[in-house]
């Protein structure tokens, strides 16, 4: 069982910066997969960016050089920083870990709560 706790949502204005974290507690934080999810309102939850235990990164198009994801397995921690915000990244943000079900796909095990992040002038 691993219980996820994100943080670091907030109001920003377009360009700026934010870093949410996500804190994990339970064991075998390392072997999972952790990504980070969001959903707008009306729209579906998708992935924003997932890091598996073994260091490869992948990112939603839409975030691909401005968004960088991190962990920190002796913290159970994992990191989303959040560079040049535009409004359209306006939606609730989820931690999640996972496993991998075959090359491409993962079973997404455990989610936090959320963390609400607004872009807006």
């Amino acid at each position: 069982q691993v219980q996820l706790v994100e943080s670091g949502g907030g109001l920003v204005q377009p360009g700026g910066s934010l870093r949410l974290s996500c804190a994990a507690s339970g064991r075998a934080f390392s072997i999972y997969a952790m990504g980070w999810y969001r959903q707008a309102p009306g729209k579906q939850r998708e992935l924003v960016a997932r890091l598996t235990s073994g260091g490869s990164t992948n990112y939603a198009d839409s975030v691909t050089g401005r968004f960088t994801i991190a962990r920190d397995n002796a913290k159970n921690m994992v990191y989303l920083q959040m560079n040049n915000l535009k409004p359209e990244d306006t939606a609730v943000y989820y931690c999640n870990a996972g496993i991998p079900k075959d090359s491409s796909e993962y079973i997404l095990l455990y989610w936090g709560q959320g963390t609400q992040v607004t872009v807006s002038s």
